[in-house]
């Protein structure tokens, strides 16, 4: 149990990487408080996980109201807070074309200030437990996809937030802050999302080594057991840095001659 006796706020955790996340934290001995936008969502997830371990508040993060709910339910129902991990993200498609100013304030405001404004609002409690911040970027974070703009300069953003915080906040309090840049995984999300863009029922199954060598995409509890170690006392000292969990190197890397494209 890695993680008998915490508490730990996890963003976005009604589906894919947060759910897997918050799921592993209950199985590692933590009390969880999940969010989401969708209450159906998140009071299933509570079912499922056990509601003597987990709680549910829904609201949209681009609120200051729902990030100060979030860390009072939290208090309220717990006592503290041992750690953080900032994964709600919106995943829309923009190039410069249709990216205006209401676009990107939204992309950020979701993406990269709700984050902040989280880490802040829990610091004063998390300084007393010498707590953990561990957020969920994307290896976008290095370029991005070329109809992904908003949303890779809004994970740029996030990353470079971690390695300042994670100096400052742990220099000063004892606060870690560290970040996990996943590749390409397998939500429930990003299976609807490809659907729409055109691909097939299975698109996930069988795809080309150049998109994914193991011949398939990452699930979301392999995301998951990578967040264990950053909040656990495994990681030790350890702050400012980004994990990359991706099946390839997306800087440098060398393309394989196999070409072909996902159906």
């Amino acid at each position: 149990m890695r993680l008998q006796d915490k508490v730990v706020i996890v963003t976005g955790s009604t589906t894919g990487i947060g759910k897997a996340i918050a799921k592993r934290c209950v199985e590692e001995g933590a009390k969880v408080l999940i969010h989401g936008l969708e209450e159906d969502w998140a009071q299933q997830t509570v079912k499922e996980l056990g509601e003597q371990c987990a709680l549910a508040y829904t609201g949209d993060l681009s609120f200051d109201t729902t990030i100060e709910a979030v860390v009072e339910v939290c208090l309220k129902k717990y006592g503290k807070i041992d750690a953080l991990v900032n994964n709600a993200a919106w995943v829309p498609a923009s190039t410069i074309e249709n990216s205006d100013r209401p676009f990107m304030e939204k992309v950020l405001s979701i993406n990269t200030l709700a984050p902040l404004l989280l880490i802040k609002a829990a610091l004063p409690h998390l300084k007393k437990t010498k707590g953990s911040i561990l957020n969920i970027g994307s290896v976008n974070a290095w370029s991005g996809e070329p109809n992904l703009l908003g949303y890779s300069m809004s994970k740029g953003a996030l990353m470079t937030m971690t390695r300042n915080l994670g100096d400052v906040l742990f220099r000063d309090f004892q606060v870690r802050v560290n970040q996990i840049n996943p590749g390409w995984v397998l939500t429930e999300t990003e299976i609807k999302r490809k659907k729409e863009h055109g691909l097939s029922e299975n698109w996930y199954e069988g795809l080309p080594a150049m998109f994914a060598p193991a011949g398939r995409i990452i699930f979301p509890r392999e995301i998951a057991a990578g967040a264990i170690f950053w909040l656990s006392e495994e990681s030790g000292p350890i702050s400012g840095q980004i994990m990359e969990l991706e099946q390839h190197p997306m800087i440098g890397r060398n393309p394989p001659k196999d070409t072909s494209t996902i159906k």
